[in-house]
């Protein structure tokens, strides 16, 4: 089996976020920091940061992310969305909601000239989002 699934560097905060996220779309969330693992801390003060998060849903959605570390280089997400669709419009419109708290909203959330629900937006981790809910999802 072969799946493909968004994995989203952090600075300093990827713990907080995957639990925003965890908040949002439910689910299961582990985290193992870089002080778990036996050599990995190269500075103290890094050692609880988040090394490895998988947030895994109900009904099989999977999301990553991890902290990167200061000694590496860290480039905020640019130029990828997280796109979350199905014919579930009340529960994507939940999520959206949910997600929404502290965004910037680029595209409200509403009827789309193809005839289903659309909205993007960049949530407060600077993460941005694609929503789309209707007939033609399902």
């Amino acid at each position: 089996m072969t799946t493909l699934n968004p994995y989203i560097s952090f600075r300093d905060n990827a713990r907080e976020a995957m639990e925003f996220y965890r908040d949002a779309l439910g689910g299961d969330l582990q985290v193992m920091t870089f002080g778990d693992i036996p050599g990995m801390v190269e500075d103290e003060a890094e050692k609880s940061l988040v090394m490895h998060s998988m947030l895994t849903t109900a009904d099989g959605l999977v999301l990553m992310g991890s902290d990167t570390p200061a000694h590496m280089e860290y480039q905020a997400p640019q130029g990828v969305s997280v796109s979350l669709s199905g014919s579930d419009e009340a529960a994507l419109r939940d999520v959206w909601q949910k997600l929404s708290d502290g965004a910037t909203i680029t595209m409200p959330f509403g009827p789309a000239p193809w005839g289903d629900q659309f909205g993007m937006l960049v949530d407060r981790f600077g993460v941005s989002w694609m929503f789309s809910a209707g007939e033609s999802q399902g």
